[in-house]
């Protein structure tokens, strides 16, 4: 499912071009009327092409190519446009979380949002000031129905286009050729032509300024697609193509009905930038192939749309085409401390005084839609916490937000419920802002990692198999990522850029309650390819830490516990077993499971290992790895054939002689002595597990024991304490813990 670089993508797909559909037929091929026949009933369109109706496990590339005849619809566009809404899946049927359906996504719009995360943990992860979530309702938003649109264009029935993959895309393309005429043309071969009605497709072009730029991004983003080609194997087995055109002329405005259309300035090179099959996706030219340009978007359909360089950047802090490999560090800004510190660490670019507007790079479509700050009864205030001082910024959190994008929007502005800085919509990769970096959101459960956090809601089911992570919202998420982490120094790297699922307890209490998303589904390896830093082999045999790199598309775990069954599907989680068998028991987390064992459910990560996640390796047999975790040794299955880890180099941890059983914690807080007098001491409990001794635990940079106290609706009576205790931050299970840097060694990776 990767994009095929370049010009050079047509040598790749040499062979697969001789089965790859033709080009859209001509606009006379279109039926005189949508709705007579048909177009799945059986009969002939004009061209004397069948259309039989066909399953969606019949030839999805076939459907794609008797929908673009059928309508007139050019095939480029008709598959641009499926691979960002649903990247060619048909999900079985099951919708999004906007109610979106089938290949093209066509919306129910009388379907209600799914209901929010709430439950199992405090989000703001502070024990000493506890809030309970209840989620509020959610008043129902009315999308427009595309569902509908299309049955009525089609004469096909809502149930068949909800289920049916080829008559989904259908529908697709009828909606594709309405949006032409609606705009004032006809359907016609060449691809150019179609930018408004891309630019319609995702159902949020009449909704206000933001969403029409939303709007134009997506269609910009659509026609990037249609430059660098394209082409995977979907879950049930489809492989769809698309072949590269990197020479697409210039997309045109649509023509008022007195006027000729008028031409929009080039939003990327006519002939990209050449890249070899093998280029390294980190590589500029592989970037700049990709890169999606950010042309300013026109004030009416018909004016012409001005030019901007590719990936152009508002400031020298925001990302360069290909992100340095250690991002530069500013000069060092002091943080208060009441007692002398030990050799310093060195100094992160911190979030300062907030700028207008969103910040956001100029590549990706976004909004400011701030979260709520308010006083609530009984002294209590919500939803975040306000900063009036720098803040370093360690980590971003990936999250799935379970509803809709409107819903999360909404619940953001409520003083009740809780925060996070990003909301990324599905249909589009439409950002919207709630609060500064400089602002704590309480989104992760773990007031640390909250006080050192960006978080990012993205729409999404974390057990439905991946469904509706689409390809919009990857490439809008990864910009923005890659934005954040230029700016304050955040390594690109699965110890900085974690999941929710990744995020510790703070105490043994909270660990089992600890949220799992965005869960096995999110495609880890394809997200850093896309943040330009693809997960590879380092350090040659002498290696002695693996990094987890499954398959994504043939790597089908298994998963228990969805509603209404779990799909066999890809997945980036690999099972971690007591002994190298497939018969042997999962091995056990006794923070998440402290009477039972381990289970297969799809929100159950005591037992897996996700892509990305570097682990210290402890032995290999036959097509059996073993690595430290959770302080016992665990196997997973790594044919040669077939493999699911690969080789990497970087420091790891041990217990110094004579400290083992090695404590583990949630947080790095200073030590007692550290906290001034006014600000409550935080006990420094270590969670219920251990290292015993002989073990070894990958390890990110040393940090200093930190602790922000904001307990008042006032930001300038907040605290730092920051005290001499130093810390590693390890991979421990599934979950990134602590241990304190005099208890351990480090040893060469």
């Amino acid at each position: 499912m990767r994009r095929l670089p370049g010009i050079t993508v047509v040598t790749a797909l040499a062979v697969l071009t001789s089965v790859a559909p033709a080009q859209a037929a001509r606009p006379g091929d279109r039926p005189a009327h949508p709705r007579t026949p048909s177009p799945l009933s059986g009969t002939s369109t004009p061209s004397g092409t069948a259309t039989a109706g066909t399953s969606a496990r019949s030839g999805r590339q076939a459907a794609f190519t008797r929908a673009a005849r059928t309508y007139g619809v050019p095939q480029s566009v008709l598959l641009a446009v499926s691979y960002l809404e649903s990247r060619w899946e048909g999900h079985d049927g099951r919708p999004s979380v906007s109610a979106g359906y089938g290949p093209m996504h066509l919306v129910d719009g009388r379907a209600a949002p799914g209901r929010p995360h709430g439950t199992g943990e405090d989000p703001r992860g502070d024990e000493t000031r506890p809030r309970l979530i209840a989620v509020p309702s959610v008043a129902k938003d009315r999308p427009r129905d595309t569902l509908r649109r299309a049955a009525e264009l089609t004469g096909l029935p809502p149930d068949r286009l909800r289920e049916d993959a080829s008559a989904n895309i259908m529908g697709g393309a009828a909606l594709l050729a309405d949006y032409r005429r609606r705009a004032g043309g006809s359907p016609r071969d060449d691809p150019a032509g179609w930018y408004e009605a891309v630019a319609r497709y995702p159902g949020t072009r009449e909704r206000g300024a933001a969403d029409e730029d939303a709007a134009f991004s997506f269609a910009d983003e659509v026609y990037a697609t249609i430059r660098a080609g394209a082409a995977r194997v979907t879950d049930d087995g489809e492989r769809v193509v698309l072949p590269a055109t990197p020479d697409l002329p210039t997309p045109l405005s649509p023509s008022a009905p007195s006027a000729p259309s008028a031409p929009f300035a080039p939003p990327a090179p006519s002939t990209p930038p050449s890249v070899s099959p093998a280029s390294p996706a980190s590589s500029p030219a592989f970037l700049t192939a990709f890169a999606r340009p950010a042309p300013a978007k026109p004030s009416r359909p018909s004016e012409p749309r001005a030019p901007l360089p590719l990936e152009r950047r508002a400031s020298p802090s925001e990302p360069p085409t290909e992100p340095p490999a250690e991002p530069p560090s500013a000069s060092p800004t002091p943080t208060p401390t009441p007692a002398a510190t030990p050799t310093p660490i060195p100094a992160k670019k911190i979030a300062m005084m907030p700028a207008p507007g969103p910040d956001c790079p100029k590549s990706v479509s976004c909004e400011w839609l701030p979260a709520a700050y308010e006083r609530l009864p009984g002294g209590g205030y919500g939803n975040h916490d306000r900063s009036d001082g720098p803040r370093e910024i360690d980590y971003i959190v990936i999250h799935d937000g379970e509803t809709s994008y409107d819903a999360m929007t909404r619940l953001a502005k409520d003083p009740t419920y809780l925060s996070w800085h990003f909301t990324i919509r599905s249909a589009d990769g439409h950002i919207a802002q709630h609060l500064r970096a400089r602002d704590i959101g309480w989104h992760a459960g773990n007031w640390y990692v909250n006080s050192r956090s960006i978080g990012l809601e993205h729409e999404g089911y974390l057990a439905k198999g991946g469904a509706w992570y689409t390809e919009a919202m990857y490439l809008a998420s990864a910009r923005l990522v890659r934005h954040l982490a230029a700016k304050y120094d955040i390594p690109l790297d699965r110890a900085h850029i974690l999941g929710h699922d990744n995020v510790p307890g703070t105490t043994p209490e909270t660990v089992a309650g600890m949220h799992e998303d965005p869960g096995p589904y999110w495609d880890w390896a394809h997200y850093f390819e896309l943040l330009g830093r693809p997960l590879r082999a380092s350090g040659g045999d002498a290696a002695r830490s693996v990094l987890i790199r499954p398959d994504y598309g043939t790597n089908r775990p298994g998963f228990t516990g969805c509603g209404g069954g779990c799909r066999d599907l890809g997945a980036a989680s690999v099972w971690l077993r007591t002994r190298p068998s497939t018969t042997a028991p999962l091995v056990r987390d006794i923070g998440k499971h402290p009477t039972g064992d381990s289970t297969y459910s799809v929100y159950d990560h005591a037992a897996r290992a996700s892509t990305g996640q570097r682990y210290a390796l402890a032995e290999r047999r036959g097509d059996w790895t073993a690595i430290w975790y959770l302080g016992q040794k665990a196997w997973f299955h790594d044919p040669a054939t077939a493999p699911t880890s690969v080789r990497a180099s970087g420091p790891l941890v041990t217990p110094r002689p004579g400290r083992s059983p090695v404590k583990v914690y949630g947080r790095a807080y200073p030590m007692k002595p550290a906290y001034p007098r006014g600000v409550p001491t935080q006990d420094l409990t270590p969670l219920q597990y251990s290292i015993p001794a002989g073990q070894a635990y990958s390890s990110g940079p040393a940090t200093r024991g930190s602790y922000l106290r904001a307990a008042s609706f006032d930001p300038s009576k907040h605290r730092v304490v920051t005290g001499d205790a130093r810390y590693r931050q390890i991979q421990f299970g599934h979950r990134i813990m602590f241990v304190r840097a005099s208890d351990v060694r480090p040893v060469t990776g």
